[in-house]
């Protein structure tokens, strides 16, 4: 697994309080592999305000493209501060998911420069290679559907935090049960059945339990994903069993100030040219 490489260029100090994505590169450089992964996750879900070459037209971007001594990069800053640092004058850019942004530098072979020349604590630069390891992580196969019979549940066995991340993906309505499992043919693992989900939830939550997986450090084939009603005996089972994981509470909603620029319609990403 690629870490973030660190770089240091006498950066100035903004007096600008840590943000998320300095904490989890803090967290990366004094810890080990779960560390390292929840600072990708955290940059695959951070917002990112990437430097342009000129304002964006339409859904077009054209990334500037920087020639440094360390090589070919793009330029992103994770607060409007920080970019607004880098010159004295109006920077075009776009506010863009860390996980659109990579998908978009995919294997092109350039680098993505995090918060260069700000002192910031996530001062870093992201490798091409790196970048193309993040997507293939965000691209992982989704749990296959098991037939097997249980013969045995038990308390779930999971890394730390895994259960915090899954009760974030989890809509107001829904709720999951999530158990260590013991299968009749003699395999074994971790359930989670979830109910309440409407039918159009199924695929995407499919695909976010198994990016929550691999950013726990699992691969999909360590957890078979269910969906039951909420009063099937299977799911009152297996919270039994183990644990009932809840929706997180909803924040407060904040109506937005303005419209957001190119890039926040998943359905719709940005074209860079």
């Amino acid at each position: 697994m690629p870490l973030a490489r660190r770089f240091s260029a006498g950066g100035m100090d903004l007096g600008i309080n840590m943000t998320p994505l300095d904490q989890a590169h803090a967290a990366m450089e004094a810890g080990g592999e779960p560390e390292a992964l929840a600072f990708w996750r955290a940059f695959a879900d951070a917002e990112l305000f990437l430097v342009l070459e000129q304002e964006a037209q339409g859904d077009t971007l054209e990334p500037r493209v920087f020639d440094l001594s360390m090589g070919r990069m793009l330029l992103a800053f994770d607060i409007e501060e920080r970019l607004a640092s880098i010159s004295d004058m109006a920077v075009p850019y776009a506010a863009l998911p860390g996980r659109v942004i990579a998908a978009q530098l995919a294997g092109q072979e350039l680098a993505l420069g995090l918060n260069l020349g700000t002192g910031a604590g996530c001062e870093t630069v992201l490798a091409a290679g790196s970048l193309d390891w993040l997507v293939q992580m965000l691209t992982q196969e989704e749990p296959e559907e098991r037939r097997a019979q249980i013969a045995r549940l038990a308390a779930p066995l999971l890394p730390a935090g895994l259960g915090q991340a899954l009760r974030a993906l989890l809509p107001a309505q829904a709720k999951g049960a999530l158990a260590q499992v013991e299968y009749q043919d003699g395999g074994w693992g971790h359930v989670l059945a979830l109910s309440g989900l409407l039918p159009e939830d199924a695929p995407r939550m499919g695909r976010a339990v198994t990016e929550a997986l691999a950013f726990s450090g699992l691969d999909a084939a360590a957890l078979d994903l269910v969906f039951t009603e909420p009063d099937a005996p299977l799911f009152a089972r297996i919270a039994q069993a183990g644990q009932l994981v809840q929706p997180m509470p909803l924040a407060p909603r904040v109506e937005p100030l303005a419209p957001k620029g190119p890039g926040t319609d998943p359905d719709r990403p940005p074209r860079l040219k």
